[in-house]
């Protein structure tokens, strides 16, 4: 069979289950080759988990240059790789670093990209909501390599034993990679919540929280959930521009969205519209968010949340 090019999205050697996920869709359509970019002790120590869900290979990339420069070197990188194996697809994670790696890659080799795919057939043909799910479609790159950005949690991670050989790549980047150059790094703050876009439950606050965001912290503490927050809420001040979800912050596709206090504005709707289950809370009941949403509930968030909070932890 033919080797689909799986980019791993890793924290320090740690593998990212949507990487996990990401082979798993991979052995749809071909033999998984992971493409490991990092630090070499790192990428033998990931490749015992990428080899437990079926990578057979993993190119490691250990040239100290990709972690001093943007993405640029990657994507020379990954183009470079693709014209060397031509592989039947390339599947990397909808984040906003790996989706512009792809796409840059891409353009490097002439091919095609879709995504915030939420499912991958074996054709390399891919399924995307759009228009606030109101639509399914299924798109298929029709030049060149398939370059595949998948949502987090868009199918759930299958173990499936292969080699997971560990082989070194050589790749040296041009110059031209080299212009934008990375001078500072911090370290987040640990919050002891799942990162937004790859957690499995989130619970977001908006407007209707008029600032506070106890009631949604501590139910999602409960839910083991990642906290997000509409634009609104943002722009107030009221929370992190870094949790926000929509158009113009992060896109999450968990198992379940809780929005609370949140209206429902087409930019949110645009960031969260592909959740599997989807939970409204608002006190207006004609607030659009209900158009989208699984279960409704018409009331006051700090009422309800309180309540629901209390009902998980006594079920623990």
């Amino acid at each position: 069979m033919s080797e689909v090019l799986v980019l791993v999205d890793h924290a320090d050697g740690k593998v990212r289950k949507s990487t996990l996920e990401l082979l798993t869709f991979a052995r749809r359509i071909g033999t998984p080759v992971a493409v490991f970019v990092g630090d070499a002790a790192a990428g033998e120590a990931a490749a015992a988990a990428l080899g437990e869900h079926g990578a057979e290979k993993v190119l490691v990339a250990s040239d100290p240059v990709y972690g001093e420069y943007l993405v640029s070197a990657h994507a020379e990188l990954l183009a470079a790789l693709v014209q060397e194996r031509q592989p039947a697809a390339v599947l990397v994670t909808a984040g906003s670093e790996d989706r512009e790696i792809a796409a840059r890659a891409a353009i490097k080799t002439g091919s095609g990209i879709l995504t915030d795919a939420v499912d991958v057939a074996a054709d390399g043909s891919v399924s995307q909501q759009v228009f606030a799910a109101s639509y399914n479609v299924t798109s298929k790159v029709a030049q060149g390599v398939p370059f595949i950005a998948v949502k987090p949690n868009s199918t759930a991670p299958e173990p499936a034993a292969a080699a997971g050989a560990v082989e070194a790549v050589s790749f040296a980047p041009t110059d031209a990679a080299k212009t934008a150059r990375i001078v500072k790094v911090e370290e987040k703050a640990a919050s002891g919540r799942p990162n937004l876009t790859e957690a499995a439950i989130v619970v977001s606050g908006g407007r209707g929280t008029g600032g506070d965001f106890a009631a949604v912290e501590a139910l999602a503490d409960s839910l083991g959930a990642a906290v997000g927050a509409s634009r609104a809420a943002v722009d107030a001040g009221w929370y992190p521009h870094s949790h926000q979800v929509g158009q113009t912050g992060k896109a999450v596709s968990p198992q379940l969205y809780v929005a609370a206090g949140i209206s429902g504005a087409i930019q949110h709707r645009a960031g969260m519209q592909t959740s599997k289950n989807i939970v409204a809370i608002n006190k207006d009941d004609e607030a659009p968010i209900f158009e989208l949403a699984d279960f409704g509930v018409v009331g006051d968030l700090f009422q309800v949340l309180p309540q629901a909070t209390d009902a998980v932890n006594a079920r623990k």
